[in-house]
């Protein structure tokens, strides 16, 4: 078997899986049939690119699983993370980037590298054991080709979710006097972070019309194999929120809390949508929490509803695609193999995480798993303390495979602490002592 690792996919686990492996001495060929071979979703050719938010959500560490598995990224040198941190964009407590920045960071960085290549040409057969050991991280937009080759030779029906992008606005085209700049509850340690959202308030009969030309406008008509094909909780299409009941938005991504119009100190919004600066010049915006399925025409008539936007320009409207991933439980071994082919590992979103920065850390433990080997020494699985182990015991051992779906780092992946309190009011307690546990682990492990 060749002793060079391959990896399809220049995604966040493609590149982080490339940078690792590379940086320890193996000969890495990135495999990316992008610009050749394009998808519904990239608008570029680079690696690494943002296609939903450019969020990585939330940046603490202390009592937060997300915050905690950018720690954990970090500390173990991580491409992307150390990108996302670099070109870092105003977001109260998360961790916002500049998505164009971010991506051309990461691309130079691994093609400048001396232990990678880059082919461009599109994989549509599963590599054999003669071809050496390859790491398939093609992520949510697997190529069609591809997938049938994963599902001829695994025998599992694929699983599918949709998942929806939110739109993206000139900030010059927004009302700032109906609008106003400020975090929920002023959260952020500096001004512009305190300051990282742009606020469209809404009184009751405002949202109310919001709500019914949501439930009214046109949306994406799926095709006859796609209609039970479920949607991923964590990216909701707006308009399916609104479907399951008419405050559901109010208690989501349209939350009044934590706010304080300038305009009209005394009166409380009754829903406000938020809008976040997505690029470091700070001329675009996106709608946080907005994706949406619903027809280009329906969303120029319905987003333009909203107070402040009236006039809005929008640099990318919101669209919608088909997510496909692998059932892990059934058909990866515990360090992520192809039960069947085990030179083959699998990593990033295809395997049932569903974020960035998971995505980015299946990518650091698929490459660790694969370097060993190649390097003839053994390998330790991360401790299930840490996000990154509980994420990994979730797609090959802790979920059931008849339910697997796609998940994001939570504490109720975590083991239980034994004898610390429970309910809401211990809540900070328990997930700092988490935390806590988890970085003493994570050090040890890395």
């Amino acid at each position: 078997m060749e002793k060079k690792l391959h990896i399809i996919g220049a995604g966040m686990a493609g590149c982080e899986a490339a940078w690792h492996a590379a940086n320890r001495g193996l000969k890495v060929v990135i495999h990316e049939m992008r610009p050749k071979v394009k998808t519904f979703a990239h608008q570029t050719e680079n690696f690494a690119e943002m296609v939903c938010s450019n969020s990585f959500r939330s940046n603490d560490h202390n009592t937060n699983a997300v915050g905690l598995l950018h720690w954990e990224m970090q500390n173990a040198g991580g491409i992307i993370i150390n990108a996302a941190k670099k070109h870092r964009l105003p977001a109260g407590g998360a961790l916002a980037v500049d998505r164009a920045l971010l991506s051309d960071d990461v691309t130079t960085k691994l093609k400048n590298h001396p232990n990678i290549s880059v082919s461009n040409e599109e994989i549509i057969d599963l590599p054999t054991p003669k071809d050496g050991h390859t790491i398939i991280a093609t992520g949510p937009l697997t190529s069609n080709k591809l997938a049938e080759a994963i599902l001829e030779k695994t025998g599992e029906a694929s699983l599918a979710f949709f998942d929806a992008i939110a739109p993206i606005i000139y900030t010059d085209s927004v009302d700032l006097s109906k609008t106003w700049y400020q975090s929920r509850y002023d959260k952020g340690e500096t001004d512009s972070e305190k300051k990282a959202y742009l606020n469209c308030p809404m009184n009751k009969i405002q949202y109310e019309k919001f709500i019914d030309a949501l439930l009214t406008a046109d949306y994406t008509e799926f095709k006859p194999g796609e209609l039970d094909t479920p949607y991923f909780e964590g990216c909701l299409p707006v308009e399916i929120m609104a479907q399951r009941g008419r405050e559901t938005l109010r208690f989501g991504p349209m939350k009044p809390v934590g706010l304080t119009n300038p305009h009209k100190p005394h009166e409380k919004p009754y829903a406000v949508v938020q809008l976040r600066q997505d690029n470091k010049l700070g001329t675009l915006l996106n709608i946080v929490g907005f994706q949406t399925k619903m027809k280009y025409g329906s969303q120029l008539e319905v987003l333009k509803t909203i107070p402040g936007l009236e006039n809005a320009n929008f640099a990318r409207l919101g669209g919608i695609h088909r997510n496909t991933f692998i059932n892990s439980p059934t058909l990866l071994d515990q360090e992520m193999r192809l039960k069947s082919d085990k030179h083959i590992r699998f990593a990033g979103q295809i395997t049932g995480v569903e974020g960035y920065v998971e995505s980015a850390a299946m990518g650091l433990l698929a490459s660790r798993f694969a370097t060993n080997e190649l390097q003839d020494q053994k390998s330790t699985l991360p401790p299930l303390e840490t996000a990154t182990g509980s994420l990994l015991n979730h797609i090959t051992n802790g979920a059931h495979k008849d339910t697997f779906q796609p998940m994001n780092v939570n504490f109720g992946l975590f083991p239980p602490i034994v004898g610390i309190k429970t309910g809401r009011r211990n809540r900070k307690e328990r997930y700092q002592a988490y935390t806590e546990r988890a970085k003493r682990a994570w050090l040890s492990w890395v």
